[in-house]
């Protein structure tokens, strides 16, 4: 399965096929793979990984051809950014720093770092150009889903989504060491503008969960509905 990113800025066309699940050999040495990419260079400090296992950052080695295409380009470049999935297609013609922001995230998601591999039932059911309340909506609703099976299974369920919260502190640190690591490669703003754009979605998570939980409840329920009746109220409430 994969997703494929096609850029057109002017009349150059830039095209990226991510595999969303793809292999990543622990074991090779990548002696020609840029500094940044090396597991030690701003390591995050939650990491698992060591050198002994792996001499980079898999999550960087798989962004290197975004970082090296895009880092001369400033953020505010317009561009027609095509998604292309096996079910359907997107479009929209907008900034570089939105267009990568969601193409950053989906490599990342998908890459083989143990922290971002709590991102990968998201990337599967991927959403391009997410907004705050929509990277919110799915994130939440995922992890949920995740606590019912739990619960079908016999585990104690985290209803409270403290889990969720713990999940987005970790990839907090994350970002904030691998937002290093791209600016020491990039010589304009749009790769650290993606990247931050990207990290603020995920860091309104761990700051600010049910702030943000409370701005989309009324996408939920109607201001005349309580919880239960929404539970009971049936299909045709849908339409």
């Amino acid at each position: 399965m994969s997703v494929e990113y096609i850029f057109t800025i002017d009349e150059q066309e830039l095209r990226y096929d991510v595999q969303l699940d793809r292999e990543f050999d622990f074991s090779a040495k990548r002696e020609e793979a840029p500094v940044w990419t090396q597991l030690t260079h701003h390591q995050c400090s939650n990491c698992p990984l060591t050198t002994k296992g792996c001499s980079h950052c898999p999550a960087a080695i798989d962004l290197v051809p975004v970082v090296q295409d895009f880092q001369q380009l400033p953020a505010v470049t317009q561009a027609k950014v095509r998604v292309v999935t096996q079910d359907r297609e997107y479009y929209k013609e907008t900034s570089l720093e939105e267009g990568v922001r969601s193409l950053m995230g989906l490599i990342m998601a998908t890459s083989a770092c143990p922290i971002l591999a709590h991102l990968k039932p998201n990337a599967r059911n991927h959403l391009p150009f997410a907004s705050q309340d929509e990277f919110i909506l799915r994130s939440s609703a995922i992890y949920l889903l995740k606590q019912y099976f739990a619960y079908r299974e016999g585990s104690r369920p985290d209803w409270d989504l403290q889990g969720l919260i713990t999940i987005n502190q970790e990839l907090q640190i994350l970002n904030q060491a691998f937002w290093q690591r791209v600016h020491d490669a990039c010589k304009s703003d749009t790769n650290l503008k993606a990247l931050l754009s990207f990290f603020n979605l995920s860091s309104s998570v761990s700051y600010s969960l049910e702030s943000q939980l409370q701005q989309i409840k009324p996408l939920m329920l109607n201001d005349d509905e309580s919880p239960a009746m929404a539970a009971t109220s049936g299909v045709s409430r849908l339409f």
